[in-house]
């Protein structure tokens, strides 16, 4: 499932990055934070893989 903004995929990949050790979980906030508890590595990769052009910066949560 790819995601749907910018910014989801941004923090889905700083998730990624706490999740494999790259840096401190305790960096995280926000989302990323949450996304890091709740997901798994492949699904944190799969939702912050692929391109960003055409992605808006932000979806409203009605959609």
């Amino acid at each position: 499932m790819p995601a749907k903004s910018k910014s989801q995929q941004k923090a889905a990949g700083a998730a990624l990055s706490a999740k494999r050790g790259d840096t401190k979980k305790s960096d995280l906030k926000g989302a990323s934070r949450s996304m890091a508890d709740s997901m798994t590595e492949k699904e944190l990769h799969e939702l912050a893989s692929g391109g960003r052009k055409g992605k808006p910066e932000h979806v409203s949560k009605s959609e």
